[in-house]
C-alpha cells in the first residue's frame, strides 16, 4: 500500500535520514518511534509527498508516489498532523466535512453523499453524538477523534498520524488507541508516531525504531521494542519489569537501584 525504499529524506539543504526502507499493509498497525529531533514528523511528510524525497523512492499502491496527482493522494492516504487545534468553533461535522475536500472543486460545496461520508465517519469512531457539538466544548480526546473521523471522510486506505495521543491524558489516550486498532480491523493500513513504547507494543503489529534519521530496529513490535533496543533509541535506562499476565511494561529508570542501577 505505502512503501519507502532506500529512502533519503529531509528539507532543502539538510538530509534528516537515509537508507530507510519501510512498508504499510492493509489491516497493518506500524508504530514509529525514536527521540525528539529524530525525523519522525519529516519521515511522515515525505511519504504523504509534502516534502519530496531526497534520494529512493515512496510508492503508493505499486506506483511512485509522484505519478499521483495531488487529489489523487489525498483519496487514498489520510493524514492527522500533530497539535492541531481550530480557531473557530467548528461543529464535528464541520470539521469532518472539511475532510471532503479532496472529492470536491475548489468551490464546490459538500452534497448529501458528502454529508452522508461525514456522518458515516463520526459513527465509526463512535462519536455521532458529538456531531453538532463545538470542538471548543470537547475533551481532549474527543477533539483527535474528530481529527481522525476527518481523515476517515477521505475514505483513504490508510491513515498516517503524527504523535495522536500527545497531550492527551490517560483516559484519552485510551480512546485513541483504540480507534486505531479498530480502523485496522476494517482493513485500513495504519503508521502512528509516538513517544510511548507501551502503546506501540500493545497497540501496533510491527514497529519502526529511528535514531538521528537511521533505523535502529524495524520487524515485529514484541522483537523489536525491548529494554535494549529502547535504552540504544533514547539513551537512558530502561526498567521492563513487567506488568500483568506477563507482559512488559517499559518505564524510564528515575531510581537508583531500579533495572539494574
Amino acid at each position: 500500500m505505502i512503501e519507502a525504499v532506500d529512502l533519503r529524506f529531509g528539507y532543502p539543504g539538510h538530509t534528516v535520514g537515509q537508507g530507510l526502507s519501510l512498508a504499510l499493509r492493509a489491516g497493518e498497525v506500524v508504530a514509529l518511534l525514536g527521540p525528539n529531533g529524530g525525523g519522525k514528523t519529516t519521515l511522515l511528510k515525505t511519504l504523504l509527498g509534502l516534502l519530496p524525497a531526497q534520494g529512493g523512492e515512496v510508492r503508493l499502491d505499486g506506483r511512485s508516489l509522484t505519478a499521483w496527482a495531488l487529489p489523487e493522494r489525498a483519496r487514498r492516504v489520510g493524514y492527522v498532523p500533530q497539535g492541531q487545534a481550530s480557531t473557530f468553533g467548528y461543529s464535528a461535522r464541520q470539521m469532518v466535512l472539511m475532510g471532503r475536500t479532496a472529492h470536491l472543486g475548489l468551490i464546490a460545496r459538500p452534497g448529501a453523499r458528502d454529508q452522508v461520508v461525514a456522518d458515516q465517519a463520526l459513527r465509526r469512531l463512535g462519536i455521532d453524538h458529538l456531531a453538532d457539538r463545538s470542538v471548543h466544548r470537547m475533551s481532549g480526546g474527543e477533539r483527535q477523534l474528530v481529527l481522525i473521523a476527518r481523515a476517515l471522510a477521505q475514505e483513504p486506505r490508510a491513515v498516517l498520524l503524527d504523535e495522536p495521543t500527545a497531550s492527551l491524558d490517560f483516559g484519552n489516550q485510551g480512546l485513541v488507541m483504540r480507534a486505531i486498532r479498530a480502523l485496522a480491523g476494517e482493513g485500513l493500513g495504519v503508521l502512528f508516531t509516538t513517544h510511548d513504547p507501551n502503546q506501540a507494543r500493545r497497540c501496533a503489529d510491527t514497529a519502526l525504531l529511528l535514531r538521528e534519521g537511521c533505523v535502529l530496529a524495524a520487524g515485529p513490535v514484541a522483537q523489536v521494542v525491548n529494554a535494549a533496543n529502547l535504552r540504544a533509541l533514547y539513551g537512558a535506562d530502561v526498567d521492563d519489569s513487567g506488568g500483568p499476565r506477563g507482559l512488559p511494561v517499559f518505564l524510564p529508570v528515575f531510581q537508583a537501584g531500579v533495572g539494574g542501577q
